[in-house]
């Protein structure tokens, strides 16, 4: 067994569905100090329509005001102009792209259907590619949905088959609305990824707080290495619908992870400062 998890920490996901904006220097000093904590990486922002997503407006001032520090800082697109705004940024290494198994959801998502997503996407790997940036797509209503379109794991196998097909090496698989028992969560990891050895496979879960833990300690039973999380388990996505299911706590998945005797290499004081910081910024919403 692996002793060594990766904890994606991700602080866009906490912020990005708030309806006070907050400022672009107090999402600074957070990120900083989450980054100082020593997550390998950092969802920090994303390159999307400010139409869309007011929250992520200031990305690039954001992005500016980061120290250095050994996070790879991850951005997500929802499109090609956003890909190519982020290849062209010398400290962004990772390009996040949500792709849907629910037609419905992607429309909302994207404004694309899943067929002219997946011709993007094309498009988005080869940037990545030329640009030397990791490609990591986010497989959401990988457990279902709550519109009533087609799923099944075969279906969820489907979608990855054509994401490896494309060169894609980092799959996140996503329950963007809390729909997966920990028993789904286990079944669904452990098929795709002993189908798929040579691809990373990560889990990017929403939860209600009662139900989180179950649900982490499958996706590790099951051989996930690769989990992410958000400070305070602030968030969601704001896309989805009216009532969010938050993200999981990162605090729990540090304790769970301990528990199964996993080395997260994070500096557990610095991280105590980040959630009094994340308090702070977070309290008007």
């Amino acid at each position: 067994m692996n002793d060594k998890i990766t904890i994606v920490e991700c602080p866009r996901d906490a912020m990005q569905g708030m309806n006070e904006f907050i400022p672009t220097a107090d999402k600074i000093k957070l990120i900083n100090s989450l980054a100082a904590t020593g997550f390998p990486v950092v969802d920090f922002g994303s390159f999307v329509s400010p139409k869309a997503m007011p929250q992520m407006a200031d990305t690039g001032a954001v992005l500016n005001g980061l120290e250095n520090n050994n996070s790879s800082l991850l951005v997500i697109v929802a499109n090609e102009r956003g890909a190519r705004e982020a290849v062209e940024e010398s400290r962004i290494a990772i390009v996040g792209y949500p792709l849907s198994v629910s037609e419905t959801f992607q429309k909302r998502n994207s404004n694309k259907t899943i067929v002219e997503s997946l011709e993007e996407l094309v498009t988005i790997q080869q940037l990545c590619q030329e640009r030397k940036k990791e490609l990591v797509v986010y497989l959401s209503m990988a457990f279902g949905n709550p519109y009533n379109d087609p799923y099944s794991i075969d279906i969820v196998k489907q979608f990855a088959g054509v994401l490896i097909s494309i060169g894609v090496k980092t799959i996140a698989i996503s329950d963007t609305v809390g729909l997966a028992t920990p028993e789904e969560v286990e079944e669904l990891y452990r098929s795709l990824s002993e189908e798929s050895v040579d691809v990373t496979w990560g889990l990017h879960l929403h939860a209600r707080p009662e139900q989180a833990e179950e649900k982490v300690k499958a996706a590790i039973t099951a051989g996930c290495r690769r989990i992410d999380g958000a400070v305070l388990g602030y968030g969601g996505c704001p896309m989805a619908k009216d009532e969010l299911v938050g993200n999981i706590n990162t605090r729990l998945i540090i304790h769970v992870a301990e528990e199964f005797g996993l080395d997260h290499g994070l500096d557990l004081q610095q991280f105590e400062q980040a959630e009094k910081i994340a308090q702070t910024t977070f309290r008007a919403n």
